[in-house]
């Protein structure tokens, strides 16, 4: 570091921990434990969000994703079953893995709501979800996931970091981390959260993991100021802000010509530059009222029941079009997770939900924006076909067959793919698993898995396990070429 910024804390670091350094450094060399070198082909020389070209050829630039956490029910949404409707409030005589064994019951529960055929693919839908029907030959249906871990935790973690465990980064960071961002000015990650919570695992959905701080995903709250801190004190404004950043830029780049391998650092200078760009793109993209009056109207922002939620689908599709990369809209902690009342639970956030979710794709789809961005809708789970409290109807978490759907972005439009079995328990056809999600979303993005795959002290860490994804061709405008078996 220049002798001008040399402190007093930098002097004592030295002079005390100098030598030990040393002298640990021999000893390492002598018993040869030091770390073994790695392949310099998958090592960065620095961290940035400059945008990065895919290995294969890319259908998607970008994506949001609409996480219902909880789990809605696949059954009184989008998964019709006539056995079921047969068979109401007979005895379940199957094996079934409860989550509330305690308000468990083996009485089947047919969907109360009626299904009915949309758009020239002749989608069905329910009732609940009406506005979804409107788009359904824009979207692909996929009635076959599984994750098969019961809990919410484990389950969003399978869908969102690849494992169960937590700790892992998360989707938004890796598709960032692989590809950078098309704008310099917005965050390339954000987090758009519900006034209502944050979502079980709070802030791990969208963390970095043991990616550098630059690729974790930047929150966006429900209310203003929908970022923190994007002001600087008043006393620091203008002039004096300018200065104090210039002096910090210079600072940093110092100490980083001396040590180009801390890329934690590199990362942090980028982190700080964009975030005094930020000071006016932020507040450009947030503030809605230049749309016009048509658009408020098609995502129900005129309309107390979808007004909040289609404020932040809108938010999305501005970020979107101006460069970002990964947009997440959740809902709140637990709001489809209707284990009792969902009779009156579901209607409501369906209502709350439909019209915006909608609106999103019809959005997109006149602006040109719908063939590169992919849209996902769904949760961590389903529900089970059985009653649960039986005094106060619910149904219990399916990790075993379940729905989403996703739209745009190189995804066939109008495509139901696979099938849970006659009860709606579990998948049976085509099943598709959150390795298989994930296999898929790398290929649209043109992505490798060298690409998304960062090298760790203790091994290289990768969204995919080896070999344990295959992408779901069948939902694909352009699946892959058909791969050659190896021999025996």
């Amino acid at each position: 570091m220049s002798t001008q910024h040399f402190t007093r804390r930098h002097f004592l670091s030295q002079q005390a921990f100098g030598l030990g350094g040393l002298a640990l450094g021999w000893l390492l060399r002598q018993d040869r434990t030091s770390a073994a070198p790695i392949n310099p082909a998958n090592i960065r020389t620095s961290f940035d969000l400059a945008p990065r070209v895919p290995a294969g050829a890319p259908q998607a630039r970008a994506m949001i994703s609409m996480f219902m956490q909880g789990g809605p029910s696949h059954i009184d949404l989008f998964d019709p079953k006539p056995e079921l409707t047969k068979r109401h409030l007979q005895n379940f005589t199957g094996e079934i893995k409860f989550d509330d064994a305690a308000g468990a019951s083996t009485k089947l529960y047919a969907s109360p709501w009626k299904f009915r055929k949309h758009g020239q693919c002749g989608m069905e839908l329910s009732e609940l979800v009406p506005c979804l029907g409107e788009v359904a030959d824009d979207i692909c249906l996929i009635r076959s996931m599984h994750t098969g871990v019961n809990n919410h935790d484990q389950s969003i973690n399978s869908l969102n970091t690849g494992e169960i465990l937590p700790g892992r980064p998360s989707l938004g960071s890796w598709i960032t981390y692989a590809l950078g961002c098309e704008t310099q000015n917005l965050p390339a990650f954000t987090a758009l959260t519900d006034p209502g919570g944050l979502p079980v695992g709070g802030v791990g959905n969208w963390q970095n993991g043991w990616l550098p701080s630059l690729y974790q995903g930047t929150v966006i709250r429900p209310q203003e100021p929908r970022i923190l801190n994007l002001d600087p004190p008043k006393q620091l404004q203008g002039a004096a802000q300018q200065r104090m950043l210039a002096y910090l830029d210079l600072v940093n780049r110092e100490h980083l010509a001396s040590h180009p391998t801390e890329w934690d650092l590199s990362a942090r200078i980028e982190s700080y530059e964009r975030a005094a760009r930020m000071q006016i793109a932020a507040k450009d993209v947030l503030d809605i009222s230049s749309e016009s009056a048509a658009t408020h109207k098609l995502y129900g922002i005129d309309h107390p029941a979808t007004q909040e939620f289609g404020t932040r689908c809108l938010i999305a599709r501005r970020l979107i079009e101006r460069g970002v990369r990964f947009v997440q809209i959740f809902t709140g902690n637990q709001t489809w997770d209707h284990h009792n009342g969902i009779l009156k639970s579901l209607p409501d956030i369906c209502q709350k939900t439909d019209r915006p979710a909608a609106a999103l794709i019809i959005d997109l789809k006149q602006r040109g924006l719908l063939d590169t961005t992919l849209v996902h809708w769904g949760g961590e789970m389903g529900r089970l076909p059985v009653i649960e409290n039986e005094n106060n109807i619910g149904r219990d978490h399916n990790t075993y067959g379940f729905s989403m759907w996703l739209a745009g972005g190189g995804v066939r439009g109008g495509c139901t793919h696979g099938e849970t079995d006659e009860l709606g328990h579990k998948a049976v056809k085509d099943v598709v698993t959150h390795h298989d999600y994930h296999a898929t979303l790398m290929y649209l993005f043109g992505l490798s898995a060298e690409q998304m795959t960062f090298v760790r002290p203790s091994g290289p860490g990768t969204l995919l396990a080896p070999d344990s994804g295959q992408v779901v061709a069948k939902i694909l405008k352009r699946p892959p070429a058909a791969v050659v078996a190896k021999p025996a």
